[in-house]
């Protein structure tokens, strides 16, 4: 039969691991970015500037300056049963969310609400660097002085 270590080694071992376990910080510009979650902040969105793309639909406006934030940058995500079934839908998501975390510490700007629509068949089906680009494309059309609204 294999010898068994003993209980000191294995609490020692695990110590290791426990210390071995860093979790890397964040930088600066992802920590000031939260996640839109009432309606209300959505349905103001909806009614300020927007900038389509064929993977999906931007909207954005800059709050008020009276208006109490948790962040610099919000963000919401939307995909309508139109999308597909949950799983799709869910993806769809997935896929907003993962091109937001990659762009916007980078691109938004403090002070604005963004919300990303998924479009059917376009947000799942898309390759993700095109979607990449129709972001920063979005984003600059958004904030250019001559947008609507």
């Amino acid at each position: 039969m294999p010898s068994h270590p003993s209980p000191r080694a294995d609490v020692s071992q695990s110590e290791s691991v426990v210390a071995a376990v860093v979790v890397p910080d964040q930088p600066e510009a992802a920590s000031d970015i939260a996640t839109l979650r009432r309606r209300a902040d959505f349905l103001k969105a909806a009614k300020a500037r927007r900038a389509g793309t064929s993977g999906f639909l931007l909207q954005a406006r800059h709050r008020d300056t009276g208006e109490i934030a948790e962040a610099a940058v919000r963000i919401g995500y939307t995909c309508s049963k139109k999308i597909g079934n949950a799983v799709a839908r869910n993806r769809a998501k997935r896929r907003l969310r993962a091109l937001a975390r990659e762009v916007l510490p980078d691109c938004a700007r403090p002070g604005w609400d963004y919300v990303l629509v998924g479009r059917p068949a376009e947000t799942v089906s898309r390759p993700f660097a095109e979607m990449r680009d129709d972001l920063h494309k979005a984003l600059d059309r958004v904030h250019a002085s001559g947008s609507r609204k």
